[in-house]
């Protein structure tokens, strides 16, 4: 294995981390916030200890392949938070709570254990922001940018990361690369403009449109969305999150390449909108037919509300704009359920996802029909092609990985003394990189920090396995990935 090359490649992704605390350090010395000395601190470490890798093992291109694009792929998300935490260490968090802190930032599941934003330093803020910016496309495209230069597949960490099934979309790797960041750049400062426009300072539109376009839902405000429950911001948020939802490959080939009909004929954006509003419809009818004590005045405030947190809960964005866990137990079904599903493949959402989803339907639906006629010769197909067999494994190893970690992680957070309605919503909240779980603790008004160190690391692990979707971290797990 050519470890000098990975190596390589992280020190490079390193010493990025570290520029990017610059921002940081030059807003507290703005605020005159004594913070910023740990920013700067941090930075001179991150980028001293990047280039001194690069250093090291050099620029020299060794011939890689599968097994280096899995290896980085996973150091990438145990190094770089490890890194990022640096920061929260500063301010005086213990490790668990600053390690925490930082996956659940990179991983833009959204969890915090931080109380008190309102008083925070813009800078501490503003870096939580930055490492849901990253860490929701980010990483993968800098990665697939820097690797062909190394001659590791940039291709292969691509389809390890991203999941997505559109294949090779542009001819060349740098082809997906600019054009894949372009597109984050300019949908990020479209939603900046966005938000000014509806009200937000300057600095909250920056902050809150880095972790809307990344699916992370990191709020610079303890009340997260309620801040701006009566401002036109809502409706924005929900329509950038919608953007953060949709596969990045294909919103390439519709800005740059003008093939808009993909926008319709794509069955997992079908799925993807039609799971959005069929929720959203089903809580406003609960609520104002079916409940004691409605938690919606009108259709129209319902509809509102529900469109929000069910695109919000879909995509693992995570925001909170009411204590939605407070609307029933049929409607925190409803919720608890979403947190499952995801967002499209190749999107910043996490989850499940779409396409697996219809997969693995279709192929019930075709083994239900082999046991009435098991001679029959049943083809899966998805938007149009045949699904073949390597592909419906993945999609069936996928399912039982990610259920078989839920599970897991919700018994042993139950051994730590939590109750069933916390451990289950915060194991799937974390596998699913959500971030607000149910119930009084960790629910959309509560935080994780009052859970124990090993409920926190458990929490942690579960967010970095479901972002790297398993199958990467099993691979390396094996005795013939090392053997080669």
């Amino acid at each position: 294995m050519h470890l000098r090359t990975v190596t390589s490649a992280l020190g490079i992704m390193t010493a990025l981390l570290g520029g990017a605390m610059l921002p940081c350090v030059t807003l507290d010395i703005a605020d005159a916030r004594e913070e910023w000395e740990i920013f700067a601190g941090s930075a001179a470490i991150l980028l001293l200890f990047g280039t001194g890798l690069v250093v090291l093992t050099g620029l020299r291109p060794d011939r890689t392949g599968a097994r280096e694009a899995f290896l980085l792929t996973v150091l990438v998300w145990v190094a770089l938070p490890a890194f990022a935490a640096l920061p929260f260490l500063g301010i005086g968090m213990s490790i668990t709570d600053a390690m925490f802190e930082s996956i659940s930032g990179l991983t833009t599941t959204g969890a915090t254990v931080l109380t008190n934003l309102d008083s925070q330093s813009r800078g501490l803020l503003l870096w939580r922001a930055i490492l849901q910016w990253f860490g929701g496309i980010g990483i993968i495209v800098t990665a697939i940018a820097i690797l062909p230069a190394l001659r590791v597949g940039g291709m292969q960490l691509f389809k390890l990361e991203s999941s997505d099934m559109s294949g090779k979309f542009m001819p060349r790797i740098e082809q997906i690369a600019t054009q894949t960041g372009l597109l984050y750049v300019l949908v990020s400062i479209a939603c900046i403009i966005t938000y000014a426009m509806c009200g937000m300072t300057t600095f909250d539109a920056v902050a809150h449109a880095m972790t809307t376009v990344s699916a992370g839902g990191y709020s610079t405000h303890d009340a997260s969305f309620e801040t701006f429950l009566d401002t036109p911001a809502i409706f924005a948020a929900i329509f950038y999150m919608i953007i953060a939802g949709l596969p990045f490959s294909l919103m390439t080939l519709i800005l740059f390449h003008g093939r808009w009909r993909l926008l319709t004929s794509d069955p997992q954006v079908r799925l993807f909108i039609s799971i959005w509003l069929s929720f959203a419809i089903m809580i406003v009818v609960l609520q104002l037919n079916f409940s004691d004590q409605p938690a919606f005045d009108n259709w129209l405030d319902g509809l509102r509300l529900s469109l929000f947190n069910v695109i919000s809960i879909l995509t693992g964005t995570g925001y909170a704009s009411t204590a939605y866990d407070s609307w029933g137990d049929s409607t925190t079904i409803l919720f608890l359920i979403l947190t499952f599903l995801g967002g499209c493949a190749g999107s910043a959402a996490c989850g499940i996802k779409m396409f697996r989803l219809e997969i693995a339907f279709r192929a019930i639906m075709a083994y239900s029909k082999k046991m009435v006629s098991p001679h029959r010769v049943i083809r899966i197909r998805f938007g149009g092609k045949l699904v073949n067999s390597s592909t419906l494994q993945s999609v069936m190893v996928f399912v039982f990985l990610y259920l078989a970690t839920f599970i897991a992680a919700a018994i042993l957070l139950s051994l730590t003394g939590l109750d069933s309605k916390t451990a289950i919503s915060g194991a799937a909240t974390s596998v699913s990189n959500v971030g607000p779980g149910l119930g009084p603790i960790i629910g959309p008004s509560g935080t994780f920090q009052p859970l124990s160190d090993p409920a926190k690391w458990i929490c942690a692990t579960a967010m970095l396995l479901g972002r790297l979707e398993f199958t990467a971290v099993f691979v390396l797990a094996t005795r013939r990935f090392w053997r080669g």
